[in-house]
């Protein structure tokens, strides 16, 4: 778990990190170079949860050795399945990470989103549904490790 002290708001109580794998966490099917190592000392922490419809094909074989859970979605309403696992898991306890259109509804619905601009770059409308933006994947899991980043950002 980690708690993330926002001023001007209540604390955020994390108990999960929901993910889409490419685009955020590989590129072209690829896991980016440096996740590895901070997903692992995440994952003593907070449940992993790496959602995805499997663009390439690659992300078992990507993920794999990762203490997280892989969940694969069909091709179709992927926005409303990447929400619905957010809401299951309960909301108010998730930070989710994404950058495509699929993965606004993810984003608007979990205590605080975070979209990642990277190589594939990121939908408008899921820029805008993210509490926080950072340049790429590494940047993002890093405020995880420091939350006070988080609170620096946020405070009104």
């Amino acid at each position: 778990m980690i708690i993330v002290e926002i001023p001007g708001r209540k604390s955020i109580e994390v108990h999960h990190l929901v993910l889409d794998f490419n685009g955020t966490l590989a590129i072209d099917g690829k896991l980016i170079d440096g996740t590895k190592p901070l997903l692992e000392l995440l994952s003593n922490q907070l449940t992993i949860h790496v959602v995805t419809a499997v663009t390439f094909g690659t992300a078992e074989s990507e993920l794999s050795g990762i203490n997280c859970t892989l969940k694969i979605i069909s091709p179709e309403m992927q926005d409303m399945q990447k929400e619905s696992h957010v809401f299951n898991l309960g909301e108010d306890h998730v930070i989710a990470i994404g950058n495509g259109l699929n993965d606004a509804l993810m984003l608007k619905c979990a205590a605080l989103g975070i979209v990642v601009l990277q190589k594939e770059g990121a939908s408008v409308k899921t820029l805008l549904s993210a509490d926080l933006v950072c340049n790429n994947i590494i940047d993002a899991l890093e405020l995880l490790t420091k939350p006070k980043r988080i609170s620096a950002s946020l405070r009104n």
